[in-house]
């Protein structure tokens, strides 16, 4: 353990030895008096009297509870912190975790939320350690709360514990919890708050662990699989997991239809998890006891379906030698959850349609109908309302399902629930596969956060479980362990260095080196820089996307790598993230190619 004040970073200079506002951010700041507009960066903000803060505060303590309002106003903060973030991101792309969570206390001071000082700060992305201590010096939120509720017992700087969460998390790629631990509200001289990783809470005496903390992070009992019962979810590995809010918006609609009998429409990309928010609708709905259902409509051909779907009598079709139920009769007293139903055919379509309005199927081949007690819950990554336009699904249907649509937002507009889908994958194959990688770097979390995930979360999950099978044990993911295939990163992330190691930042970045024609021990290397830079920029000329191939940036790389490090394979492993062993199998296949 560091002594106080000591901080765990690479070799830069360290901007957390002072904590004042720097110049750089106030420059950020901007008042436009003429178009009623203030900037932070690209941020909008508002100049508010802290007393308007205070009676909202008020407002919501005695309209929601002690408990709900402390949840909400923790998340609000969670989610500043979030995007300030990304203003702490565009300030320091290349710099050590310190450097960047250090902005954090700044632009705080700067907001005028409190003057910080800082006690203790220990940062290890690869490691996943972090330990931050921080006082808070005439906090306003506490005064804030004083002077509506007077000195009490508890901690109350809830927003401003929530933004530093969300913070210091964006930078981490996993959960961080700062809990207050002394407040002004209680008596104290001043607030101090302490920050660690989620799981990191379990292992002290002072707190019982994190799970409280993060519960407030989401807005209901959803999360983290975890029942409103306090029992352990049936989904465990697939548990709902996430902090933005809009997720939390679809957990707000998710747990106010689970009470209900309405059919419920989920829309979105393949891969947001759909069927993951059915189950849970499942669970803590009052059919919990029941069975739950699903059938992937594109999976099954059009001749099966309607068997699948309704069940079949015996001698119903040739081959059907005995009778089976489908899948409506399987899910009585439960739910039926069909997914991509916009592909269904036109007869199922009909039959369905029959189904949900008279609450009756009956089998292929039979003569009987037969009464179900059935909760239908469908979801599509189709526009059914285009899909009805063109003719190709019901309109009746369309209706009938439609009594209440929840969009399930794509990854790329929820980035604030990537740290906890890196931490919940990063944790689950860990333990499945007996592994012990300790986290992701830095550039690798960079990588991730800029990423467009075409895939959405199932993606990010194989992308996860990709980085864990070729990781080193005891060490961290890397973007060489991450993006092998054909994803592609978005071009101002990427630049080739001179030295063959790969840096994320902006192609129009100032502190991107200027590649000229001089000729240097590894001129491959420098032609393909050339190359990337000259894509990176729009400046290629046609057919120069063509010419350079993914095997030939990878050859550059650890070409440049080796002659960086004066041939030292260890060192050489080191710079690309990867282990001595998969260095010397890349440069087996060099020589081959060389050979041959």
């Amino acid at each position: 353990m560091a002594e106080s004040g000591a901080c765990r970073l690479q070799p830069h200079g360290c901007a957390c030895e002072s904590l004042s506002p720097t110049d750089e951010l106030v420059s950020r700041l901007h008042f436009d008096a003429a178009e009623g507009r203030i900037w932070l960066g690209e941020q909008r903000m508002l100049l508010l009297h802290n007393s308007t803060m205070g009676v909202l505060r008020q407002e919501l303590i005695e309209g929601l509870g002690l408990d709900r309002a402390r949840g909400l106003i923790t998340r609000i903060g969670y989610h500043c912190g979030a995007h300030d973030a990304e203003l702490a991101r565009h300030l320091h792309p290349q710099g050590a975790s310190a450097d960047a969570v250090c902005i954090g206390p700044q632009l705080h001071m700067l907001e005028g939320v409190a003057r910080v000082e800082k006690v203790r700060l220990e940062v290890d992305q690869e490691a996943g350690h972090f330990l931050g201590e921080f006082n808070w010096h005439g906090c306003a939120e506490a005064e804030a709360h004083v002077q509506a509720y007077g000195i009490g017992s508890d901690t109350v700087c809830w927003q401003q514990s929530g933004y530093a969460s969300g913070f210091v998390s964006r930078f981490m790629g996993r959960p961080v919890v700062f809990r207050e631990i002394q407040c002004r509200a209680q008596g104290a001289p001043h607030c101090v708050i302490v920050g660690r990783p989620a799981e990191a809470w379990q292992d002290t005496e002072d707190a019982p662990g994190a799970e409280a903390d993060l519960a407030r992070l989401r807005a209901d009992e959803l999360s983290l699989g975890v029942a409103a019962r306090g029992a352990r979810s049936p989904l465990d590995d697939q548990a709902v997991v996430g902090v933005s809010a809009a997720f939390n918006a679809v957990c707000h609609m998710v747990r106010r239809a689970a009470r209900t009998q309405a059919t419920v429409l989920f829309l979105g990309e393949s891969g947001v998890g759909k069927e993951v928010l059915a189950q849970a609708l499942h669970r803590i709905g009052p059919r919990a006891g029941g069975p739950f259902v699903a059938i992937n409509c594109a999976a099954i051909p059009d001749e099966l379906i309607e068997s699948e779907l309704f069940g079949v009598d015996k001698g119903g079709y040739t081959g059907a030698m005995a009778t089976r139920p489908g899948r409506f009769e399987r899910a009585h007293g439960g739910t039926l959850f069909l997914d991509e139903i916009g592909i269904l055919g036109w007869t199922a379509q009909g039959k369905l349609l029959r189904a949900l309005q008279e609450r009756e199927i009956e089998r292929v081949g039979g003569t009987q109908t037969v009464r179900v007690d059935v909760r239908v819950v469908a979801a599509t990554n189709l526009d059914l309302k285009r899909e009805v336009e063109a003719g190709r699904f019901r309109a009746d249907l369309y209706y009938r399902l439609n009594v209440l649509p929840v969009r399930v937002p794509p990854l790329r507009e929820r980035r604030e629930d990537i740290p906890v889908f890196l931490n919940h994958f990063l944790h689950r194959f860990n333990q499945r596969d007996g592994r012990r990688v300790t986290g992701f770097t830095g550039r690798a979390i960079d990588a991730l956060l800029a990423y467009d995930w075409p895939g959405n979360i199932r993606e990010l999950e194989n992308l996860v479980e990709r980085g864990v099978v070729l990781a080193s044990d005891d060490g961290a993911i890397d973007i060489a362990h991450l993006f092998v295939g054909d994803e592609a990163l978005p071009a101002r992330w990427l630049a080739l260095q001179r030295d063959g190691s790969l840096r994320l930042q902006a192609a129009n970045d100032p502190a991107t080196p200027e590649v000229d024609g001089t000729t240097s021990a590894h001129g491959d290397s420098e032609r393909l820089a050339r190359q990337v830079q000259a894509l990176l920029t729009g400046q290629a000329t046609p057919g120069a996307a063509a010419r350079l191939s993914l095997e030939q940036l990878e050859a550059a790389l650890v070409r440049g790598a080796m002659a960086a490090t004066g041939g030292n394979q260890s060192a050489a492993a080191r710079l690309l993230g990867l282990s001595r062993a998969q260095l010397i199998y890349r440069l087996k296949g060099l020589e081959a190619a060389s050979d041959g």
